[in-house]
């Protein structure tokens, strides 16, 4: 069997309201896990699957664009969104001309994934394997207990690739994969859903967003840069941050401070003295 032509798409336009005030200057897909941008880990793990560079990836931008413009320059096929966020179907529209025929795996950038057995790329593999070109494959954990929704008993764990002939009939309004695609492919008995084996979060909330950084510190992770003269425990420590104080299971982003006399438990702290609790 012929395997249908692939292209990647990372949805990092949105504007990340329930992360702020600490996107209030850093665009949600920019944000750090494990001292990266959550726009690279999504594009590690597309490149763990062959696709790389402008040709085979896309990236689109509406909040704070420039920084994600900047960001990515050279290692994707940029759609900045200058009328505001078109919601994750039409930021996928807003495309089509450079999607061109191709099927689309589109993945959230605000998307965690973890699996300890297999590398990035290789942990959602299974939506490529054998994929006839025709229908929808949606990355699934299982759905929480008393959780309503979701797909027959399942959850969208970041990623669902599309064929080109769903792509081909959205327009570029704000609207949402789920209403334009999701459900549509499900009526028609074109919805595959493929079990994610590892951990998925979306780190749209201080909590979620504290918990993947803590997932992926495990003991604790430090950039090289940073300097500690205080302790650190169980926290990430991004690049140029200085902790004179106590921080326990906390996130410290790049350029960050913790002053001498301070102590912090569960707490993401960015540059300026902003504090923002992880609960």
């Amino acid at each position: 069997m012929t395997i249908p032509e692939i292209c990647g798409v990372v949805l990092a336009a949105g504007e990340g309201q329930r992360l702020r005030p600490l996107t209030a200057t850093v665009p949600k897909a920019l944000c750090p896990v494990g001292n990266l941008p959550l726009l690279d880990h999504a594009l590690r793990r597309l490149a763990g699957l062959g696709l790389i560079g402008p040709d085979q990836v896309g990236v689109n931008a509406a909040y704070l664009a420039d920084q994600v413009v900047m960001h990515a320059t050279g290692r994707a096929h940029l759609s900045v969104e200058l009328d505001g966020p078109l919601g994750t179907s039409g930021g996928v529209a807003r495309l089509k001309k450079w999607i061109d025929g191709r099927g689309v795996l589109v993945g959230n950038a605000d998307a965690y994934l973890d699996d300890p057995f297999r590398e990035p790329g290789k942990d959602i593999a299974a939506l490529l394997a054998g994929w006839s070109g025709d229908t929808v494959r949606m990355l699934t954990k299982p759905c929480r207990p008393g959780e309503t929704g979701g797909f027959s008993g399942n959850r969208f764990a970041g990623f669902s690739l599309i064929p080109w002939r769903f792509v081909a009939d959205l327009d570029d309004q704000n609207h949402d994969l789920v209403r334009t695609v999701w459900r549509p492919a499900e009526a028609e008995n074109a919805l595959e859903l493929v079990g994610y084996e590892g951990l998925y979060l979306d780190t749209g909330t201080p909590a979620l967003y504290l918990e993947a950084n803590l997932h992926a510190a495990g003991a604790g992770l430090t950039d090289p840069s940073a300097e500690i003269t205080g302790t650190a425990v169980e926290s990430v420590i991004g690049a140029g941050a200085h902790v004179a104080g106590s921080v326990t299971r906390c996130v410290i982003w790049p350029g960050a401070t913790v002053e001498a006399h301070e102590t912090l438990t569960g707490v993401i702290r960015a540059p300026g003295g902003l504090t923002v609790p992880g609960a």
